[in-house]
């Protein structure tokens, strides 16, 4: 349960009033709902997608910025303007399938029921961010201020959208936390005085340095830590989540991007160690302790090892699997989850076997 961090000195200084989210990366996993729109827009123009430039380029960036970039970059017969107004519907339409960040319903939940003040502060339009939530109930009424990047002078790297919400909340800057996912979002943070907590994925790995704390995943935040109510729903050593429905070719103990319902599903804020049920076939369910892990020497850069908790003599070295992971255990230890020792591993399972047998982690 502990973050991936040095953690001494978070809850140091002026007391946590409030808690201001950005939302693309951080609450909802839009990148992932929205892969393939760019590549898809720019086919019309006969263009193709340079993976290596787009990977260079920074999430978190307002939607003017981004569109001079493109119509730079690949040479668009248009104008920022005219690209906006193009490729917004092919947008529009894939934001219904955009899911919470796994944690993000659970840290919203446990704020508004004990009385946290939360702001939205995103640099996408207004508009755009009310259709994006309109998706998933209850995130309008739980955050008192919601703003966007056309509400404010300039949205971020500077500090305006922050130091808005905290003024609109009624808290001042140095009692908000800030949480965020992306590089112009952490230097908006710092620029506003306020306290960080960065959960950034691996294209924005370099915000970690101007964080006050930085996390995997947001199931890894402990409120207590920020002086905010400690979370009361683990049970045990496990926590029930949200499920995480996954799929792929199970191969020596790992479940491969055979499919785009593999490691591609998932969003890189979901490393840690779970425990869940596996199905092989139609009639065979088991349950199972699941390591994500970040592995860079593979195309996917995430590696889902499969432990089969009561038995795996007779599965065959490759079948098709589907994996819902219904409880997490603790954070991703990259030293530890990559090698885990036999009797750290009998540890887990022997947590995992416990819990299953509850009714908070039944197989949906």
């Amino acid at each position: 349960m502990s973050c991936c961090c040095e953690l001494q000195g978070c809850n140091e200084g002026a007391k946590v009033l409030g808690v201001i989210f950005d939302l693309d990366g951080t609450l909802l996993d839009s990148e992932r709902a929205t892969r393939g729109v760019v590549n898809e827009f720019l086919a019309r123009y006969g263009k193709e997608l340079d993976r290596e430039k787009e990977d260079k380029k920074r999430l978190g960036m307002t939607q003017k910025d981004t569109a001079a970039i493109m119509v730079t970059d690949y040479e668009l017969p248009l104008t920022p303007d005219q690209f906006i107004s193009e490729i917004t519907p092919i947008y529009r339409e894939r934001w219904a399938k955009a899911k919470a960040l796994p944690g993000a319903n659970r840290l919203i939940k446990h704020l508004q029921k004990n009385g946290v003040p939360m702001a939205l502060a995103s640099n996408s339009l207004r508009e755009y961010i009310d259709a994006k939530i309109s998706y998933h109930k209850g995130w309008n009424e739980s955050f008192s201020v919601i703003l966007g990047s056309d509400q404010v002078k300039a949205g971020k790297p500077s500090p305006y959208l922050f130091e808005e919400a905290a003024k609109k909340m009624g808290v001042d800057a140095i009692n908000c936390l800030v949480i965020e996912d992306s590089l112009v979002g952490v230097k908006a943070a710092n620029a506003a005085k306020m306290k960080i907590v960065a959960v950034p994925s691996r294209r924005e790995a370099d915000c970690n340095g101007l964080a006050n704390v930085v996390l995997h995943s947001l199931l890894e935040f402990q409120p207590e830590l920020w002086g905010l109510p400690p979370f009361d729903d683990w049970l045990d050593d496990t926590l029930p989540i949200e499920p995480i429905h996954l799929s792929g070719l199970y191969v020596t103990g790992c479940l491969e991007e055979a499919t785009d319902n593999a490691t591609l599903a998932l969003p890189d804020q979901a490393v840690g160690l779970y425990l869940g049920w596996a199905n092989i076939d139609t009639d065979r369910k088991f349950k199972i302790l699941a390591s994500i892990n970040l592995d860079f020497s593979c195309v996917a850069y995430k590696k889902i090892r499969v432990y089969l908790i009561d038995s795996n003599s007779d599965l065959k070295q490759k079948q098709n699997m589907q994996i819902s992971l219904v409880g997490y255990i603790r954070t991703w230890d990259n030293k530890e989850l990559s090698s885990i020792a036999f009797d750290k591993l009998e540890e887990y399972k022997s947590i995992a076997r416990a819990s299953l047998d509850l009714p908070s982690f039944t197989c949906l």
